[in-house]
């Protein structure tokens, strides 16, 4: 991988990172009361991790939400019983900072995850990740909010070999060797002519197609969509074409063969498809030290694959919109 961008060193710098805060602590959630994961964006699907861990690791008897922060800091009930758990990279944006507030004036529990450098955020507890990211496509940040809230999610296993926990040790080092696998300037050569892409992911994975569809829009300024296998099987197959392409994410539990059958399908129809897998001879490949914990290490071919769109296509994945006009009026006049 090139160190030509700020985005290429921010990936590299991911297993330092979460060393540094999988050995922090964390308070506990109750798990007698409702959970609301919340954020925006990459924070949102974070939150949409999380929730699938406590959900899958306490066997189905805690059932968390992941909500838009844009809902919770508008309308979403909030109730004095509730924890709310913020999610914000720079702890500044407005709906972010406005679902703490709703949650506070509620009585509910809260904690912030936020950036090194963020603001004090006024929550119950602030816990926090990595300095602010050099390139404007979040890599970084989204592992190490991942690695906290994988810390506020371990009690919830019911695993008497305590495998989750035992992953998590592992997390650095595994996401250090996903780095160094597979060919991400073939695979990014495979797409560039490509018009649109599709990112599929199944069950726990389904975040992480959700995040790469971000980073390529965001760094390749590709438009990129995300979707589930069957949801991908479901009427749109009405719009796809040869001027298409797929990267699917290889199911780590039984989907009913859809993403295999979703693969022969887009091949039929003439797409270019990319795996990304846990099989080292895959285009995109990763390793995992457990299945709960692909969206950490899974995430990181596709960080890397974005950097090498990036690249081919002459985009600036580091400010996004490459100071180019009108972008940069436009969106200088949007707050976020």
């Amino acid at each position: 991988m090139s160190s030509g961008f700020n985005l290429d060193r921010q990936i590299a710098s991911a297993p330092a990172e979460l060393r540094t805060i999988l050995a922090k602590p964390v308070p506990a959630l109750d798990r007698g009361r409702p959970i609301i994961f919340t954020g925006i964006g990459t924070s949102l699907h974070a939150a949409r991790v999380a929730a699938g861990w406590i959900a899958v690791l306490s066997g189905g008897a805690v059932r968390p939400q992941a909500l838009d922060a844009h809902d919770v800091g508008t309308w979403a009930p909030l109730r004095s019983e509730d924890q709310v758990v913020v999610i914000s990279h720079r702890g500044t944006k407005i709906f972010p900072t406005a679902a703490l507030a709703r949650a506070r004036a509620a009585g509910a529990a809260t904690i912030a995850i936020v950036g090194a450098t963020a603001p004090e955020q006024g929550a119950d507890h602030t816990l926090r990740t990595c300095a602010n990211e050099t390139a404007g496509t979040f890599t970084v940040s989204y592992l190490s909010s991942l690695a906290v809230l994988a810390r506020l999610a371990e009690p919830f296993e019911t695993s008497v070999e305590g495998a989750f926990a035992a992953g998590l040790d592992a997390l650095p080092d595994a996401v250090q060797q996903t780095a160094g696998l597979g060919d991400p300037v073939a695979a990014a050569a495979a797409l560039t002519e490509a018009e649109t892409l599709l990112i599929v992911g199944f069950g726990i994975d389904l975040p992480t197609a959700q995040e790469a569809a971000l980073k390529i829009k965001e760094g390749a300024w590709q438009w990129t969509e995300a979707m589930s296998p069957e949801f991908a099987l479901h009427g749109t197959p009405a719009s796809y074409h040869p001027r298409m392409a797929a990267a699917l994410i290889e199911p780590g539990q039984p989907d009913g063969g859809r993403t295999e059958l979703l693969c022969t399908a887009l091949g039929e129809l003439g797409l270019r498809t990319l795996a990304v897998s846990e099989r080292p001879d895959a285009e995109l490949p990763f390793v995992s030290p457990h299945p709960l914990l692909r969206p950490v290490t899974g995430i990181v071919p596709l960080q890397r694959l974005t950097a090498e769109l990036a690249r081919l296509r002459g985009t600036d994945p580091d400010t996004m919109h490459g100071h180019r006009e009108p972008w940069r009026t436009v969106m200088a006049g949007v707050r976020l």
